[in-house]
């Protein structure tokens, strides 16, 4: 871990941070989180790092947003050509971008074009399990839970064989940090079969750690504008 990352959560003021794990006990990172205190100081350092992570993708130019969207739509085709055969006859969960997410919509069109099966996540009941429901360009999209263009609730329900999850935080080891809702790890826990996740996002929203809770379930593969980054 870095100095620069460790000074930065230290800064944050928690009443015993994540930061002095190391330097209150060896054993101070309980993965179990019995620990209220430590649950409670590891939420508030997420919430702050989601803050700081979404403020530095939206502060991208429209030129280098460009850039990092085509550059991982490339990768994207590539892996699913490599490994799922370009996903012809699978149902793929993209997502609708929302504050500053990489834009895969153009890549979304030419998978469905393609023969895939293109579906979309929405919230169709609060703190439970997220719907997946089919897409194609010519959907004409509904207004869901925080004003998220959804398919509407004709569009035929799917399940997926793959599945992206946008992420605002990410780890080596494939640890999502999410918008803090907890809707996709609900979801991938109650999924059978569950599907192969992507998680997709910028490079330089790396993190040492997000401290994993046991509700933390670790993605498949993560792909940024710099390719493959933890599998």
């Amino acid at each position: 871990m870095s100095d620069e990352f460790k000074n930065f959560r230290c800064r944050s003021g928690f009443s015993s941070p994540p930061c002095y794990a190391a330097e209150i006990a060896p054993d101070y990172f309980d993965p179990l989180a019995v620990d209220p205190e430590q649950a409670r100081d590891v939420a508030r350092w997420r919430k702050a790092e989601r803050t700081r992570l979404r403020n530095a993708r939206l502060a991208l130019s429209s030129t280098e947003r460009e850039v990092i969207d085509e550059t991982l739509a490339g990768y994207l085709r590539q892996l699913l050509k490599d490994r799922f055969d370009g996903a012809r006859g699978l149902v793929f969960s993209a997502y609708w971008p929302i504050k500053g997410e990489p834009d895969l919509r153009p890549l979304m069109a030419e998978l469905h074009m393609a023969g895939v099966t293109v579906a979309l996540p929405l919230v169709e009941t609060r703190s439970a399990p997220l719907t997946f429901r089919r897409w194609t360009p010519e959907t004409r999209m509904a207004r869901g839970v925080w004003n998220i263009p959804v398919p509407p609730p004709e569009a035929p329900a799917v399940t997926p064989h793959i599945a992206l999850a946008p992420l605002v935080g990410w780890t080596s080891d494939g640890y999502r940090l999410g918008y803090g809702g907890g809707y996709f790890d609900r979801t991938l826990a109650a999924l059978r079969p569950k599907p192969f996740v992507i998680g997709i996002g910028f490079a330089a929203a790396q993190l040492a750690t997000i401290f994993p809770q046991p509700h933390d379930i670790p993605l498949d593969l993560i792909l940024t504008e710099k390719g493959v980054e933890a599998t």
